[in-house]
């Protein structure tokens, strides 16, 4: 883990420690919708051939920063669901 997201971790502590099973449950299932999804690889693409532009690069950053967000979050989603006995 970098520091950054051992950083992100942290701030995010407090929203995990919020869940619910059924709360951590939904969060770990989330997924991108289609569409967002479909720009993502479209962004993706052109900054590996070096065609995006500024624009579109700081709209890649955004999508990545939410991204690590969510990443982190369903993390401690899935630990949560682990951590608790079924019921």
């Amino acid at each position: 883990t970098d520091h950054a997201t051992a950083g992100l971790a942290k701030i995010l502590d407090p929203v995990a420690q919020c869940f619910t099973p059924e709360v951590a449950k939904r969060v770990a299932e989330l997924r991108a919708d289609p569409a967002v999804q479909a720009r993502i690889e479209e962004l993706a693409e052109k900054c590996n051939e070096g065609t995006i532009t500024t624009e579109e690069m700081a709209e890649y950053d955004a999508y990545i920063q939410a991204m690590d967000v969510v990443a982190v979050l369903q993390k401690k989603a899935r630990t949560l669901i682990v951590q608790t006995p079924a019921s």
